[in-house]
């Protein structure tokens, strides 16, 4: 699609409505399959795929479970798991997986969120090829890239079953919605991903100096009270985010900053030793937060992510690694 190669590549798979109510994606995949000419693809050949078609069909984030948490080895080896998101799992992997019978190398897996997390990145682990790719895209566009690690209650990414990937992460648009403007900025990190794999496959990638990342230490919840939510379900919240919180991700949060704000118009102010205490990984210098009232965290028990700021620099290596897998 678009572009011409200066020699062979690994296929790269691109997967959209992996939740089935972030439309912007889908849209642009039926777009480039009417019209391959508007995606600067650089040549390279790409496996444009609806990650999760019945919920994408209801407008829905999932049918039975998330699908970008049913990619667990566990899981999929599991011969009584049939749920139909870890269906949808294993027929990715045989269709586009390493060794599937159209296998691609790369996965980038685009999103949407109701948080005002702009264009940016999302890495999982610190497997050199992908802080590769996250380099060159942040060298190209600038990018904030959250780093999310070693998170017992959050796994099972889509991502993470291919030798290389990650996910392109633009808002904050509703659920359902399409909007021209988060089309347009996932389009464009697309092309710095394509840009950066095809000097991966021509052997030419020139990384930057250095990769900032914001490294996840943990999740704070909503303050709960003992009465039942609604349908008699869980704890109800018996705080909101404060309103000066609302749409300041990759603002660092002061200790006294305004949190959370309750049912009986008090404030909770952020202290960054409570949030350690209540999330063990957290520390004073977890202090970025991250989907803020994301809408669809709130059944996980999320309300934000608290991250620290990292500079690493380029290691040659993780250029070797992308390169390994693209000019194979």
């Amino acid at each position: 699609m678009g572009g011409r190669s200066a020699g062979p590549a690994a296929r790269v798979l691109v997967v959209a409505a992996t939740h089935g109510n972030e439309r912007n994606a889908a849209w642009l995949l039926e777009q480039w399959s009417r019209r391959p000419e508007l995606l600067a693809s650089a040549g390279l050949p790409l496996e444009l795929v609806i990650g999760n078609p019945p919920a994408y069909a209801q407008n829905r984030r999932y049918l039975d479970r998330d699908l970008n948490r049913s990619f667990e080895p566990s899981l999929l080896a599991d011969p009584t798991r049939q749920e139909r998101e870890i269906q949808r799992a294993r027929e990715l992997l045989v269709a586009h997986g390493p060794q599937g019978q159209a296998p691609c190398a790369v996965a980038i897996d685009l999103h949407s969120t109701t948080s005002a997390m702009g264009n940016s990145l999302v890495v999982y682990g610190r497997r050199p090829a992908d802080l590769a790719l996250a380099a060159g895209i942040q060298a190209r566009l600038g990018l904030p890239v959250y780093l999310h690690e070693a998170d017992a209650a959050q796994t099972g990414f889509l991502v993470e079953r291919w030798p290389a990937g990650l996910v392109i992460e633009v808002g904050p648009v509703p659920q359902g919605l399409i909007t021209a403007r988060i089309a347009r900025q996932s389009q464009l990190a697309l092309e710095a991903a394509c840009a950066t794999l095809a000097a991966a496959r021509d052997r030419c990638l020139q990384l930057p100096a250095g990769l900032t990342l914001h490294v996840h230490h943990g999740s704070l919840d909503l303050p709960r009270d003992a009465a039942a939510g609604p349908g008699g379900h869980g704890q109800r919240p018996s705080s909101t985010l404060h309103p000066l919180r609302q749409g300041r991700d990759w603002w660092p949060l002061a200790p006294g900053d305004p949190l959370f704000w309750s049912l009986d118009g008090g404030v909770q102010l952020f202290d960054p030793a409570a949030a350690a205490a209540v999330e063990a990984r957290s520390a004073p210098g977890a202090r970025w937060p991250v989907f803020i009232n994301e809408a669809a965290y709130g059944e996980k028990g999320i309300a934000l992510s608290l991250t620290h700021r990292e500079r690493l620099v380029c290691d040659p290596g993780w250029g070797e690694a992308l390169t390994a897998l693209m000019a194979a």
